[in-house]
């Protein structure tokens, strides 16, 4: 957890300390007279804006970015015509890439209105080698690019660029730190991310994140029940850990330890309501685990278990260390466990070499499995990966096809899923005011699923019993009610 620390009794004239992270508490102080300058200077506080781009774990990071700008002083915005605009990049697939690369047009414009306005690149993206060396020789007007293993230099990158007129660039190749005790600014007060562990060690064939995350690193179990306990103080009820692979946390520990365990311990916190964790690789989950989320009242009924093909032979190609039969068997065993459990997954299509046996091999697993949603993607190349090179890329115009018809099950299989829940009470967590019907509200179960009913904003961040009176296919209308 953050370590409440008042800035302004730090001496900002001596050297900067060589710990961590008294070191950046020392370049916030400093970052913070800047501000107050500026604000003087201009009658008003500088703008900032963080716009996040990735996964859960880039979300997370994307609250401490805004935790240190807000504690130096800045005013958040959503428009990206700030005075401090970051992008926290994603590169799993080429279009993220290439929308970093057009949003940076626009950018250009507004910098063009404003020249003291500074721009920042970070995340996943910054740590491809070609991406640096095109940003510096035709995006010069980007005054600061870093990457995923060093976030926790923000305020010192920061002050880098505000004290001086020239393109930082300070990118990792690999880091075994672990910084946590940053200020952090949560989208929602009442739930939360907690990083567990860093980085991967699968190498899937077409995944680009160990080259751009680094390898696996666990947090010490006592510094994530630490921070939880911090949260829940704080009035966070649901938590969600995060991980490329939460099922190998710890194995890289001094005192090794299991994630079933980890969450045994998490389960204890009084006060904490719920637990979410993210993301689980079957080749991990262990039985040990799966008896754990069957015993406890707190992890929610929900597991995402990536699938990525139905076809044993593309599973091997992919490095996945897995088959279609060991998979099957293993969400049998889970769902037999937990009857009630939503069960949502990856899948990619178009893989090269996947024929349309194979293809119809992972319709089966979607068939058999019955997943309550899933996350469909065509395969994109990512240059860097084994698989970029691969021989037999498969037609723009088959992969099209079997992406519709995938989609078109997932679906058809969703709905049907969903519709067993209506006419149960289940407990929600309210979440927020509906966007689009005046005084209806929008939580979420524990299985993920999202339903709307009537209420007021008095009710955002209570659990409370909601009655699922319709299922539209991928949410549920409800009433209050009472057991």
């Amino acid at each position: 957890m953050y370590n409440e620390i008042d800035l302004d009794k730090i001496d900002v004239n001596a050297g900067p300390p060589t710990e961590e992270p008294d070191r950046q508490y020392y370049f916030m102080a400093k970052c913070r007279e800047w501000v107050r300058t500026f604000e003087r200077k201009n009658k008003r506080l500088p703008k900032s804006c963080v716009v996040n781009m990735g996964c859960q774990m880039n979300a997370r990071d994307s609250e401490k970015l805004r935790g240190v700008l807000r504690e130096i002083g800045y005013e958040e915005t959503e428009s990206e015509d700030a005075d401090f605009v970051i992008y926290n990049t994603c590169t799993v697939r080429e279009n993220a890439n290439l929308k970093v690369y057009g949003r940076l047009g626009v950018l250009h414009g507004y910098k063009k209105k404003n020249p003291n306005m500074k721009i920042a690149l970070c995340g996943c993206m910054m740590q491809e080698p070609s991406v640096v060396e095109k940003l510096q020789k035709s995006y010069r007007f980007v005054d600061l690019i870093f990457g995923t293993h060093n976030i926790y230099k923000f305020a010192e990158l920061l002050w880098t660029v505000l004290s001086s007129d020239r393109m930082t660039i300070d990118i990792w190749n690999d880091t075994d730190r672990i910084v946590e005790e940053l200020p952090i600014e949560r989208k929602y007060p009442f739930k939360s991310g907690v990083n567990i562990m860093f980085g991967c060690n699968n190498f899937c064939s077409y995944c680009i994140v160990p080259y751009v995350r680094g390898r696996e690193r666990s947090r010490e179990a006592k510094d994530i029940i630490k921070e939880i306990k911090g949260l829940v103080k704080d009035g966070v009820s649901e938590i969600m850990l995060l991980g490329q692979n939460v099922n190998s946390y710890g194995k890289n520990l001094q005192e090794p330890m299991t994630f079933a365990r980890l969450l045994q311990e998490v389960e204890k916190i009084e006060g904490l309501e719920r637990i979410r964790f993210m993301t689980s690789h079957p080749k991990d989950l262990s039985e040990e685990l799966i008896q754990v989320m069957a015993e406890s009242k707190k992890i929610c009924r929900h597991l995402h278990l990536p699938l990525q093909s139905g076809s044993s032979k593309v599973l091997n190609v992919m490095n996945r260390k897995y088959t279609k039969e060991q998979y099957v068997e293993l969400a049998e065993k889970i769902r037999k466990a937990i009857p009630d459990i939503a069960l949502t997954t990856d899948i990619i299509v178009g893989f090269p070499g996947e024929t349309e046996e194979d293809f119809q091999e992972t319709l089966d697993v979607v068939r058999r499995v019955r997943y309550d949603s899933a996350f469909t993607f065509i395969y994109s190349k990512r240059t860097g990966t084994p698989a970029a090179s691969m021989k037999d890329q498969v037609p723009e115009d088959v992969v099209k096809d079997r992406f519709d018809r995938l989609l078109k099950e997932v679906q058809d299989i969703s709905k049907e899923m969903a519709e067993r829940f209506t006419g149960t009470k289940q407990l929600v967590l309210v979440e927020e005011l509906n966007r689009q019907m005046k005084g209806y509200m929008t939580g979420r179960l524990g299985n993920n699923h999202i339903v709307h009913f009537p209420g007021d904003a008095s009710m955002i961040g209570q659990i409370l019993l909601v009655r699922l009176d319709e299922c539209r296919g991928f949410y549920y209308m409800g009433s209050l009610t009472e057991i």
